[in-house]
């Protein structure tokens, strides 16, 4: 059994790192942050995410692991498939979570799943993000977060959170890679579970990034 004190805490872990962040951080800073997470919440980008029972896109992604290219229906083929959008290296919370999955990986193959975390950062990014991070899980790369349009999870950053990302030295595209179509859009922090026959089982996505979904309540919907 996966243990609770490890994944199942995950949103603890999250609220952890927020905790740190408002101890630390000028509140003119933070309300920057605070100001984009309502903002993007009022756009009702949470209300347009694909649903369970809708059939999921497709998809051909490289991996940064092994460098080739992944596909959907190769994937599905072998069982259920958990699929992870994530922004970046660069967030703190993202990475937390994948940890979290990373600890539960076996279960999710003893329970015959497949689990792949996937962003617009380039391939050498996400590459730096398995090696860092110890993952042994596929991560994908989405060039201009076009699939996460497909899945509805995709948005521009507008420009005064670019310009925040630039103050603390968060290079976009240069992560994204300067020529990307769509250099300055983000998916959301989102988790989708697809069935065999490639519809979706589950989906969880929030505006405000430091609120995730607990693996455990993912794992029981497999």
């Amino acid at each position: 059994m996966p243990s609770s004190t490890t994944s199942g805490r995950l949103q603890a872990q999250l609220d952890h790192i927020t905790s740190q962040t408002r101890e630390l951080v000028q509140p003119e800073r933070l309300a920057i942050t605070d100001d984009a997470v309502q903002q993007l919440f009022s756009t009702g980008i949470e209300d347009r995410i694909l649903a369970p029972g809708v059939t999921a896109p497709s998809f051909a992604l490289q991996d940064a692991i092994t460098k080739k290219i992944v596909r959907s229906e190769d994937l599905l083929a072998i069982g259920p498939v958990i699929v992870k959008f994530f922004r970046g290296r660069w967030c703190p919370y993202c990475m937390t979570e994948l940890e979290a999955w990373q600890q539960l990986y076996p279960e999710v193959r003893a329970r015959g799943a497949l689990l792949i975390a996937i962003s617009p950062q380039l391939v050498r990014q996400n590459d730096f993000a398995v090696q860092h991070h110890h993952l042994t899980f596929p991560i994908l790369t989405d060039p201009g977060a076009a699939l996460a349009q497909q899945f509805g999870v995709a948005y521009p950053v507008p420009e005064p959170i670019q310009a925040h990302y630039r103050s603390i030295m968060i290079n976009i595209p240069f992560m994204h890679g300067d020529q990307a179509e769509h250099t300055w859009r983000l998916p959301l922090p989102a988790t989708f579970i697809l069935r065999q026959d490639n519809t979706i089982a589950f989906a969880e996505a929030h505006a405000d990034h430091r609120v995730r979904p607990d693996p455990l309540d993912v794992l029981a919907a497999l």
